[in-house]
């Protein structure tokens, strides 16, 4: 946090020298409720307080309708759009400033009159696999139950392991490992950053490589929504910006965007930087795993929704397109 706020100090220092932005007296985050998501939401605020000492920070904590409904798969309720659409009407009725989300959770079309106005550094964007009896997925025996909420995982798993059982999983983290705790499940999927942000990292049993589980679009890093007219907020939230991380994401979400990606679609996508080249790896399969269309693109990091536009065309022509009809036929 203190290196990331020194690298933020120095660009607000150029953000209020190019042009004039008076902090407002208070700034209202909007984030839901859960303890990740809270945890999320008080990062943000306490690096907001280091960079505008004057301005009060305050959460409005609220409970979505993603957070709501548990007893169903994200898929067949509506998506991970149900996990912001209260923070939205927060912010266009003027009762929160900026909403905090989990990039992953962020829909690939934002609503008409809203934006991001900042995506900050990526936490780990691994899968974790979780187990009290296993070290690997490859050591659990046939039959064995493995918990996820995510198609894309489920997909995954499939295609590599079809001896073992997948059972949607939902609720927050701590729910979840207790699911398992209590033997409902042999072995659960989460996401890394979340696991380490509270704290559990000890949980982890063995962290997923991409090239075994490709992240989530977006997995590991955060977004600060806020509506596209607040343009005093834009430049205040401008030091949060991680330029690296954001030209991953938006390649990312180009891919995604592109493919019609949603909660209804085995998707997933993970860019990476390195040597001035920005690699961008992605896939589309069938929720059983039996049929995977794989693919990757490189370009320049200046340009990533090019690079996500290029692989969303390569994985159409290896296969993905008919994927894709196949599961909007299903899922009309």
């Amino acid at each position: 946090m203190t290196a990331q706020t020194a690298r933020c100090s120095k660009l607000l220092k150029v953000v209020l020298t190019s042009e004039t932005v008076a902090p407002p007296q208070r700034i209202v985050i909007a984030s839901r409720e859960s303890a990740l998501a809270m945890w999320q939401a008080r990062f943000i605020q306490k690096w907001l307080a280091e960079l505008y000492p004057q301005t009060e920070i305050v959460i409005l904590g609220m409970t979505t309708q993603g957070d709501r409904i548990l007893d169903s798969p994200l898929a067949k309720i509506g998506g991970k759009g149900l996990f912001i659409k209260e923070l939205e009407v927060a912010l266009e009725e003027g009762r929160a400033d900026i909403a905090v989300h989990s990039m992953k959770d962020v829909p690939m079309q934002l609503v008409s009159g809203f934006t991001l106005a900042a995506i900050t550094e990526r936490e780990d964007p691994r899968d974790a696999f979780v187990s009290n009896r296993h070290g690997r997925l490859e050591e659990l025996p046939a039959g064995a139950v493995v918990g996820t909420s995510s198609l894309r995982r489920e997909s995954q798993i499939r295609a590599r392991f079809p001896r073992l059982v997948v059972k949607s999983l939902r609720g927050n983290v701590q729910t979840r490992l207790r699911k398992l705790d209590e033997g409902q499940y042999d072995a659960v999927i989460l996401a890394a950053a979340g696991l380490k942000r509270l704290g559990l990292g000890a949980r982890i049993t063995r962290l997923l490589d991409p090239g075994e589980s490709l992240p989530a679009v977006g997995q590991g890093a955060l977004g600060i929504e806020c509506r596209s007219e607040r343009t005093d907020l834009i430049r205040l939230m401008a030091p949060l910006n991680h330029a690296d991380t954001a030209a991953c994401v938006r390649a990312e979400r180009a891919m995604s965007r592109a493919l019609a990606g949603s909660c209804q679609v085995p998707l997933g996508g993970f860019a990476e930087i390195a040597g001035g080249q920005l690699r961008l790896r992605g896939f589309v399969a069938t929720p059983d795993g039996r049929r995977m269309a794989r693919a990757e693109a490189a370009g320049k990091p200046e340009d990533p929704e090019a690079v996500g536009d290029t692989l969303a065309a390569t994985l159409k022509a290896h296969g993905a397109a008919e994927i894709l009809a196949e599961l909007e036929a299903a899922n009309p």
